[in-house]
């Protein structure tokens, strides 16, 4: 028997889903699945480059190709000689898809804008032996002009609360101390279920029905879209993690506007600040765009000029790439050795904000989640390398003592190790 091969591209939520398909798809033999991303075009091509490499490597192999491009281009995958089937962003998540699995060939796909629930395959455990991600909602009702997500994604459906609670409670009895709540659009959790609660109500919820869970951690969220709960949460809260990913795109106000952002760049600035005066040790990361349709070089300036501004740590740098089927895709692009040096210049930004960050821990004391038996995470999402093995899964206080390659040099408290 030989167990199927799984390849995921794309986002985090791609990974918890391709974990649910191992779990869906059990007993499947001599295949090979391909979890596919859209968010870019670049995306795309790696993704069929990768699915001819592993044509070659698995040549007798059922090879299956789902995800957010499969959903969106079915018939792009399905015209590949090395696909044998093309599942849906619904389908590869139901059971009877997988149980069904030897019939089936061509095209398996439901419109994606007719679903009404996510996914209900729950997993305990994906991540690492210390954190687990849960994920609580699926797809998005906006429609950013560079966004392709939607239309492999569908629009916003939600987990109720009862349901997440109860898999975090199970989670913890298995031993993991962190959980990451997860999903497409997480500031949309809420809106079409029951008298449409806010984010902020689940993550209060979550502390408070899981007294035992030591670390709750929110994976990326719309900062113009905190409601009053979530934003008291994160400032009063100390077992929700005092990190937070934005999805802020730009850093200013006109490619804002073009981009159908919800937000402005004051909007970015004043909620950073907020949340630092009242939680001084929080680390901020966001999503930038580099070299949108029409950016000059003042504008990309005010990008940079955000990183500073908001005080940014970990930036998550995408050049624009042009994503067919976008509105953003007619709009007159910038050259593209200009793109490529504008996203240049903010990893190299990135780069000197967390140096800058780790250098600023030196001495401190920091309570680090451990991963595997030489390296954890901090509260604030820092890597901490150990030169003794450190037991997998617990928390434990370090004092940091050095830094280099992006990550934080420790020796346990504890054990004076």
């Amino acid at each position: 028997m030989k167990p199927p091969v799984f390849e995921t591209f794309g986002c985090r939520l791609n990974a918890y889903e391709t974990e649910a398909m191992r779990d869906l798809s059990a007993g499947l033999e001599n295949a090979v699945v391909v979890n596919t991303c859209a968010v870019t075009a670049e995306a795309v091509r790696q993704a069929r480059q990768r699915i001819r490499k592993l044509r070659r490597e698995n040549p007798e192999a059922r090879l299956i190709v789902t995800g957010c491009a499969a959903q969106i281009e079915p018939e792009r995958f399905n015209d590949m000689p090395e696909v044998d089937l093309v599942l849906g962003n619904l389908e590869k998540m139901q059971a009877e898809t997988w149980a069904g699995i030897a019939g089936q060939s061509g095209i398996v796909v439901q419109d994606i804008m007719a679903a009404t629930e996510t996914a209900g395959h729950l997993i305990d455990g994906f991540g690492t032996r210390a954190r687990a991600y849960v994920q609580v909602q699926n797809g998005c009702d906006h429609r950013c002009t560079f966004c392709i997500i939607p239309y492999g994604r569908g629009n916003s459906r939600s987990v109720p609360a009862g349901v997440v609670v109860e898999q975090i409670k199970r989670l913890v009895a298995k031993g993991f101390n962190e959980v990451v709540l997860t999903g497409v659009d997480m500031t949309s959790w809420g809106a079409d279920l029951p008298g449409a609660p806010p984010l902020g109500n689940l993550v209060q919820r979550i502390l408070t029905l899981v007294p035992d869970l030591p670390r709750l951690r929110i994976s990326s969220i719309d900062s113009i879209e905190a409601d009053p709960a979530l934003i008291e949460a994160i400032k009063f809260h100390p077992r929700l993690m005092p990190h937070l990913h934005l999805s802020l795109q730009a850093g200013d106000n006109m490619i804002l506007k073009r981009m159908k952002r919800r937000h402005a760049r004051e909007d970015a600035i004043e909620f950073c600040a907020d949340m630092r005066a009242a939680r001084p040790e929080i680390v901020f990361g966001a999503d930038i765009i580099a070299g949108f349709p029409t950016e000059t070089d003042a504008m990309f300036e005010n990008s940079l000029k955000l990183v500073e501004d908001c005080g940014l740590t970990w930036l998550h740098v995408f050049p624009f790439s042009a994503r067919e089927g976008t509105p953003a895709a007619r709009i007159p692009p910038v050259n593209g050795a200009i793109v490529k040096a504008r996203a240049a210049r903010l990893r190299a930004l990135g780069e000197a904000k967390v140096a800058e960050y780790l250098a600023a821990q030196l001495g401190r004391s920091a309570q680090v989640l451990i991963e595997n038996p030489h390296m954890g995470r901090t509260e604030g999402f820092a890597e901490v390398r150990f030169d003794i093995a450190q037991p997998v899964g617990e928390i434990m206080l370090a004092t940091i003592t050095g830094h280099s390659e992006g990550q934080l040099e420790g020796v346990s408290v504890r054990s004076g190790d």
